[in-house]
Protein backbone atom coordinates (compact mmCIF):
# COMPACT_ATOMS: atom_id res chain seq x y z
CA UNK A 1 0.00 0.00 0.00
CA UNK A 2 1.36 3.50 -1.11
CA UNK A 3 1.73 6.73 1.49
CA UNK A 4 -1.08 7.72 -0.17
CA UNK A 5 -3.38 5.41 0.50
CA UNK A 6 -1.67 5.16 4.56
CA UNK A 7 -2.33 8.65 5.01
CA UNK A 8 -6.32 8.18 4.06
CA UNK A 9 -6.42 4.55 5.76
CA UNK A 10 -4.76 5.41 8.95
CA UNK A 11 -6.31 5.88 12.71
CA UNK A 12 -6.89 9.37 13.35
CA UNK A 13 -5.74 11.17 16.93
CA UNK A 14 -8.69 12.32 19.01
CA UNK A 15 -8.47 15.91 17.64
CA UNK A 16 -8.96 14.42 14.02
CA UNK A 17 -12.11 11.87 14.36
CA UNK A 18 -15.39 12.58 13.32
CA UNK A 19 -18.24 13.26 16.28
CA UNK A 20 -21.77 12.48 15.11
CA UNK A 21 -24.64 14.89 15.93
CA UNK A 22 -28.16 14.67 14.96
CA UNK A 23 -28.80 18.84 15.26
CA UNK A 24 -26.27 21.43 16.15
CA UNK A 25 -25.31 20.82 20.36
CA UNK A 26 -27.00 16.96 20.33
CA UNK A 27 -23.99 14.52 20.26
CA UNK A 28 -25.12 11.15 19.63
CA UNK A 29 -22.16 10.17 21.29
CA UNK A 30 -21.04 8.19 18.59
CA UNK A 31 -17.53 9.06 16.87
CA UNK A 32 -15.45 7.91 14.30
CA UNK A 33 -11.56 7.57 14.61
CA UNK A 34 -10.54 6.18 10.51
CA UNK A 35 -12.90 5.45 7.49
CA UNK A 36 -13.21 2.05 8.32
CA UNK A 37 -14.61 3.06 12.12
CA UNK A 38 -16.72 5.57 10.08
CA UNK A 39 -18.43 2.57 7.87
CA UNK A 40 -19.02 0.70 11.19
CA UNK A 41 -20.90 3.90 12.81
CA UNK A 42 -22.78 5.04 9.50
CA UNK A 43 -24.38 1.28 9.48
CA UNK A 44 -25.93 1.65 12.56
CA UNK A 45 -26.29 5.89 13.01
CA UNK A 46 -29.40 6.81 13.35
CA UNK A 47 -30.49 8.06 9.87
CA UNK A 48 -31.31 11.57 10.91
CA UNK A 49 -27.12 12.53 12.02
CA UNK A 50 -26.64 11.11 8.37
CA UNK A 51 -28.90 13.56 6.91
CA UNK A 52 -27.98 16.43 9.59
CA UNK A 53 -24.04 15.76 8.45
CA UNK A 54 -24.30 15.50 4.53
CA UNK A 55 -26.74 18.00 4.07
CA UNK A 56 -23.90 20.48 5.83
CA UNK A 57 -21.33 19.19 4.21
CA UNK A 58 -19.48 18.14 7.37
CA UNK A 59 -18.73 14.30 5.45
CA UNK A 60 -16.63 16.01 2.36
CA UNK A 61 -14.89 18.63 4.83
CA UNK A 62 -13.90 15.85 6.93
CA UNK A 63 -13.11 13.20 4.51
CA UNK A 64 -10.97 15.94 2.19
CA UNK A 65 -9.35 17.61 4.45
CA UNK A 66 -8.92 15.43 7.51
CA UNK A 67 -8.61 12.33 5.51
CA UNK A 68 -6.81 13.89 2.64
CA UNK A 69 -9.34 11.52 0.18
CA UNK A 70 -10.91 14.12 -2.63
CA UNK A 71 -12.10 11.11 -4.78
CA UNK A 72 -14.49 10.09 -1.76
CA UNK A 73 -15.10 13.53 -1.17
CA UNK A 74 -16.42 13.81 -4.06
CA UNK A 75 -19.11 10.73 -4.14
CA UNK A 76 -20.44 11.78 -0.74
CA UNK A 77 -20.64 15.07 -2.74
CA UNK A 78 -22.98 13.19 -5.21
CA UNK A 79 -25.26 11.72 -2.74
CA UNK A 80 -25.89 15.21 -1.11
CA UNK A 81 -26.73 16.78 -4.67
CA UNK A 82 -29.19 13.99 -5.24
CA UNK A 83 -30.44 14.75 -1.89
CA UNK A 84 -30.28 10.90 -0.65
CA UNK A 85 -32.33 11.04 2.80
CA UNK A 86 -33.29 8.14 5.43
CA UNK A 87 -32.68 4.10 4.73
CA UNK A 88 -31.44 4.90 0.81
CA UNK A 89 -28.81 7.44 2.58
CA UNK A 90 -27.35 4.80 5.08
CA UNK A 91 -27.47 2.50 1.99
CA UNK A 92 -25.64 4.27 -0.56
CA UNK A 93 -23.35 5.86 1.93
CA UNK A 94 -21.88 2.51 3.15
CA UNK A 95 -21.96 1.25 0.27
CA UNK A 96 -19.52 4.58 -1.62
CA UNK A 97 -17.59 4.23 1.20
CA UNK A 98 -16.91 0.42 1.23
CA UNK A 99 -16.29 0.35 -2.30
CA UNK A 100 -13.36 3.55 -1.82
CA UNK A 101 -12.11 1.50 1.19
CA UNK A 102 -11.59 -1.92 -0.92
CA UNK A 103 -10.12 0.41 -3.62
CA UNK A 104 -7.73 2.14 -1.57
CA UNK A 105 -6.61 -1.35 0.27
CA UNK A 106 -5.88 -3.30 -2.92
CA UNK A 107 -3.86 -0.30 -4.93
CA UNK A 108 -0.66 -1.34 -6.25
CA UNK A 109 2.42 -0.06 -4.82
CA UNK A 110 3.01 2.85 -6.38
CA UNK A 111 6.64 2.83 -9.39
CA UNK A 112 9.21 3.98 -7.27
CA UNK A 113 8.37 1.52 -4.32
CA UNK A 114 7.89 -0.90 -7.01
CA UNK A 115 11.44 -0.30 -7.87
CA UNK A 116 12.65 -0.27 -4.64
CA UNK A 117 11.29 -3.65 -3.77
CA UNK A 118 12.78 -5.27 -7.06
CA UNK A 119 16.28 -3.58 -6.18
CA UNK A 120 15.94 -5.49 -2.38
CA UNK A 121 15.01 -8.75 -4.64
CA UNK A 122 11.60 -8.97 -3.42
CA UNK A 123 10.04 -9.08 -6.72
Amino acid sequence: MNDYNSRILRELGNDEVFHFFTALGNYTGQSACSLDDFLQKIKKIDAQSLEFHLFREDFEKWVSSTLGDGQLAKDVAMLRRQKAAGADLRDRLSSVVLKRLNELRRAPLEPAAKKQVKKKGRL
